[in-house]
C-alpha cells in the first residue's frame, strides 16, 4: 500500500488526505475533534465537593462549552463558587441556553 506524496501538478501532498498542503485540512479537523472532545456532550454539569477543602464545600461547574481562548483562562477549564450554589447556577445557565445536569451528591 503507497500513498502519493508530491504531484508534479501540486507539489507536496499531505499523507493523510492526499491533498495539496495549501489545501489540506487534516489539522483543523484534528484541532476540531479535540475541541469537541474537550466540551464533552454539550452538557454543562455542577457538582458540590468539599475534597481537601476542610469540610468547606464549593460548587464546582464543568464541561462549559467555550472557545480555546476562553478555557484557557478558566482552572482546569472549570469554573468554582464557594458555597452550595448548584441550583442557583442551574437556574443562571439554563436562562443562558446552556443543557444543565447536576452531578454527584
Amino acid at each position: 500500500m503507497s500513498r502519493i506524496v508530491y504531484s508534479t501538478d501540486q507539489g507536496r501532498l499531505c499523507p493523510q488526505c492526499e491533498q495539496a498542503q495549501q489545501q489540506c485540512r487534516c489539522k483543523a479537523l484534528a484541532a476540531d475533534a479535540e475541541h469537541s472532545a474537550r466540551s464533552g456532550n454539550g452538557v454543562v454539569r455542577i457538582c458540590r465537593e468539599t475534597k481537601g477543602r476542610k469540610g468547606k464545600g464549593v460548587s464546582i461547574v464543568s464541561n462549559i462549552p467555550l472557545d480555546d481562548a476562553s478555557l484557557k483562562k478558566l482552572k482546569d477549564g472549570q469554573l468554582e463558587f464557594q458555597g452550595d450554589q448548584r441550583q442557583t447556577l442551574k437556574k443562571l445557565l439554563e436562562e443562558r441556553g446552556y443543557t444543565v445536569k447536576l452531578a454527584g451528591g
